[in-house]
């Protein structure tokens, strides 16, 4: 018979703590517990200041500027403040200047105006239009600078340093005999302008030619493809030649490199070819 299946013991969460007093966990809050209204103090950051408040209910309201209904703006000021300091928000002492300037420019604007004086008072509105204007500007410009690539922000500089010992390894392409034809071909080129009429045809050996390719690569290590030609002998000479580094080449006394892809071609002795 199986053995009857016995069920774990299901695991109980432990309840999380209230707080740590001097590193011990406190789990239940005490009953004599009271927290004063004013324990909390909350800094608003919404705006750069009482410029940008009013530039901001100038813009949700769609007024203009330069025509600043001041007793709108007030309204909306005041009952922004007042609703900051119920719910015990902290306010800086700048705007509460503000407030007092436009109270004060809201009055001046009640006040019957004089008519024969009517010309040289100016309008109370005049310095803080003034203001606000100036702080738009600057603040639109900071704006802008804040939109461009920034470096540390919106882009980094990526450093990558090599070791000391690194030895890079090159692998050099292989020389194909379309590249050897394509050489040929500028060879070619060059041989028509010594082509002249020859009086006595020359014979030409091929083998003749291989020793002389050769004996020029004992006294250096690498010789130029072009330098295995002699375009005075005309178009003969230089097939005669092409004809004597294929036959070199295929019978493996000679190796053919490049440096690069499509770079010039270089013939040095190949390896074991001496012994």
């Amino acid at each position: 018979m199986s053995e009857p299946f016995v069920p774990e013991p299901l695991t109980i969460q432990q309840p999380l703590p209230l707080a740590f007093v001097r590193g011990e966990a406190v789990l239940d809050r005490p009953e004599d517990l009271y927290i004063p209204p004013d324990a909390m103090e909350v800094l608003l950051d919404a705006f750069e200041g009482p410029l940008d408040f009013l530039l901001y209910l100038i813009r949700k309201h769609k007024f203009e500027i330069v025509d600043l209904p001041v007793n709108e703006i007030t309204q909306q000021y005041m009952e922004y403040i007042e609703l900051m300091q119920e719910m015990n928000f902290e306010l800086a002492a700048e705007y509460l200047v503000m407030a007092a300037m436009l109270a004060e420019i809201k009055s001046r604007l009640l006040l019957p105006k004089h008519r024969e004086h009517e010309d040289e008072e100016s309008d109370p509105r005049a310095e803080l239009i003034r203001r606000l204007q100036e702080y738009e500007v600057y603040r639109q410009a900071a704006t802008d600078m804040d939109l461009l690539p920034r470096q540390e922000r919106d882009f980094f500089h990526g450093h990558a340093e090599l070791p000391a010992d690194f030895q890079p390894l090159i692998i050099l392409p292989e020389v194909s005999l379309e590249d050897m034809v394509l050489a040929l071909k500028d060879i070619m080129k060059r041989a028509n302008d010594f082509q002249h009429h020859h009086i006595k045809r020359e014979l030409m050996s091929t083998r003749e030619r291989m020793s002389r390719i050769l004996s020029l690569l004992q006294q250096r290590d690498y010789l130029r493809f072009e330098d295995c030609f002699d375009t005075s002998e005309g178009k003969e000479g230089v097939v005669v030649s092409f004809l004597a580094v294929l036959e070199l080449s295929k019978e493996k006394l000679i190796m053919l490199t490049q440096v690069e892809l499509y770079g010039p071609i270089h013939l040095k002795v190949a390896v074991g070819a001496d012994a």
